[in-house]
């Protein structure tokens, strides 16, 4: 054998001790409980960089926003502790949203409502979240907003003076 093939059979071999090694250290373990979330976001932002180097068609944008979304998501949730999860669980929504929107941008073809669907599911996924970290402080807001909203209606605040001369028709 030559000295260039032991060279090569012993940087195999303390590689796999050195894997061994880690292995038994739980080095892996804790990059798997701690870094998962990037099987999520790597391919999201890989997909945006396939688009953006005008690689991949526009269709790649919708699964890129979701993707890019769910796994900043779950890094956070991974990082301050899964219980965040039960106020931020309408940004799942907004994965969806994000994806739509940055492909009705993008498409060459405009697809009728697809950029207005995006948004209403944007803003859908805003104000349930807003509900979720109000709690139920936000049945007590919406329901002083709908009471305020009703005096101001009875009350005629804010009607003009004059109603009586703008109602007599042409």
């Amino acid at each position: 054998m030559s000295s260039k093939n032991d060279m090569k059979i012993g940087l195999f071999i303390a590689a796999a001790g050195i894997v061994i090694l880690f292995g038994k250290l739980g080095v892996f373990g804790f990059l798997g409980r701690n870094l998962w979330p990037l099987l999520f976001l790597l391919p999201g932002l890989f997909l945006h960089m396939l688009f953006f180097s005008r690689r991949a068609s526009a269709g790649v944008l919708i699964p890129a926003g979701i993707l890019t979304v769910y796994g900043l998501l779950f890094g956070l949730c991974n990082t301050w502790g899964w219980g965040l999860m039960k106020y931020l669980w309408p940004i799942l929504l907004l994965g969806f949203a994000v994806g739509l929107y940055e492909y009705s941008l993008h498409t060459s073809s405009r697809i009728g409502g697809l950029s207005g669907t995006a948004i209403i599911l944007g803003l859908l996924s805003l104000v349930l979240l807003i509900f979720s970290l109000l709690g139920t402080g936000a049945l007590y807001l919406l329901g002083a907003i709908l009471i305020a909203a009703g005096v101001w209606l009875i009350t005629g605040v804010g009607k003009s003076r004059n109603r009586k001369k703008s109602n007599r028709g042409w």
